[in-house]
């Protein structure tokens, strides 16, 4: 028998204050639900978080990874405008550009989406123009985007994303210079086993309606300011019990909801979201024997990483572009921090998805990342010097049909949230906020 909750009876217990989390903290709070939630670590944001790196008594703030958030993130958007972040302050907003250099002293790829013609038109010229791939390579490519709109960038069977391409009339070359970057930037998963569905979601939502979509958002702030912080301090002012250091060591059914106990409490509430990583649901979960077949896919899941390679040169150093892209490198996004936050002579260079230049140290890594820059930008000096910053389980590899949970669990009022509940997408900011405000709208429906 469904049960009901009055709304003046409701309390809900959010477990995990990563980003899922937090969104659906704050679309709760906004309605006036009375909730509480639990963050095992000591800071709030989850693996969205800035990081301290001192050097000659020094302190320099940085992300525990360089991101890049685009325009079609429209509900990241508007959570943040909603705690009070002004986009223009917080962000570079960059139109579609990439500027793709080869480590192997080949011909990059370079493509300008002209700002000032209309939607689709910007895109049709930019690739009708771009340098780097040949006349019938260019036009294979529009025909290509082409037949994804026609279909709304929909697949009705998944394959792996590399094998799609070439079945579509993709050279190897455009292959290697334009999509397997973007698929490493979106999926943060190798070509050869990444989701055709899930890139082309993203491509959607980038490509289908307004050309700004396709813009390019990079923090000019630390995560921390842009996002867990503004999300906090909007949630103590709707008077939602934040709670860190708290790890939840159960949950179980009670008869007016469910008993969640810490090492020294327990406490009951009406509604329970789960917002923490996949990897976490299982031992959370002992007491919930219908998430078993859950708790079975998500322990499987492989991860991973995401290493971002901070250099320090001198503060005169700047790049011909705030982000450029590498190919036939183990250097994949590198951005000027100098012309994006201010933070002069910084460059990240950021490395996706598993390779060989995990064997490396980090001493060894930074060597090799520094050298590939000289390589392809000559005036670069020898770097002050470098901070590598591994994210090992950064995200879920974003495979062919993976099993991915809803929201909605075989418990009334029990929810799952994380972007890896969000199965139209990969693990990313806006997957995790779209699951968060996903299982805050099916409480207050």
């Amino acid at each position: 028998m469904k049960k009901t909750v009055q709304k003046n009876k409701m309390h809900i217990a959010i477990i995990g204050g990563g980003i899922a989390g937090l969104a659906a903290a704050s679309e709760l709070a906004e309605q006036g639900i009375k909730t509480t939630l639990f963050e095992a670590g000591p800071h709030f944001g989850g693996r969205a978080r800035s990081v301290a790196i001192e050097f000659n008594s020094q302190t320099f703030q940085v992300d525990n990874g360089q991101h890049i958030l685009l325009g079609a993130y429209l509900e990241t958007l508007k959570l943040l405008t909603k705690v009070g972040v002004d986009e223009k302050t917080a962000f570079t907003r960059l139109p579609l550009a990439l500027n793709m250099l080869s480590g192997h002293n080949k011909q990059g790829f370079k493509l300008n989406c002209d700002n000032f013609l209309p939607h689709p038109f910007n895109q049709l010229v930019g690739f009708l123009g771009c340098q780097g791939l040949g006349f019938i390579e260019r036009i294979s490519t529009i025909l290509f985007m082409a037949r994804l709109k026609r279909v709304s960038y929909r697949l009705t069977e998944d394959e792996p994303l590399n094998n799609f391409l070439l079945k579509n009339g993709q050279s190897h070359h455009t292959i290697n210079v334009l999509w397997e970057p973007l698929c490493l930037a979106a999926l943060n998963t190798p070509i050869e086993s990444a989701s055709s569905k899930v890139f082309l979601n993203v491509m959607g939502d980038a490509f289908r309606h307004k050309k700004t979509d396709s813009d390019f958002l990079i923090p000019k702030l630390d995560l921390s300011q842009i996002l867990s912080t503004p999300i906090t301090r909007y949630l103590q002012e709707k008077e939602v019990n934040l709670f860190s250091n708290k790890r939840i060591r159960s949950i179980k059914e009670s008869e007016h909801g469910f008993d969640v106990s810490t090492r020294l409490e327990t406490h009951e509430f009406s509604h329970v979201i789960i917002a923490t990583p996949a990897k976490v649901l299982k031992e959370l979960t002992v007491d919930l024997p219908k998430l078993d077949f859950i708790t079975s896919q998500t322990a499987k899941y492989e991860d991973q990483p995401i290493y971002t390679i901070y250099l320090q040169y001198p503060r005169n150093i700047t790049l011909a572009q705030p982000m450029l892209g590498m190919v036939d490198s183990t250097s994949q996004w590198v951005f000027d921090r100098g012309q994006l936050c201010g933070q002069h002579g910084l460059i990240a260079v950021v490395i996706s998805a598993k390779g060989s230049h995990q064997k490396l140290t980090q001493d060894m890594l930074a060597l090799k990342v520094a050298q590939e820059l000289h390589h392809v930008i000559p005036h670069l000096p020898k770097p002050l010097w470098h901070k590598v910053i591994a994210e090992k389980r950064a995200t879920i590899s974003c495979t062919v049909n993976l099993p991915r949970p809803a929201n909605l669990t075989p418990y009334q009022h029990l929810y799952l949230a994380g972007d890896y509940t969000y199965a139209d997408y990969p693990a990313t900011i806006e997957g995790a906020v779209r699951s968060g405000l996903a299982c805050a709208h099916l409480i207050l429906k």
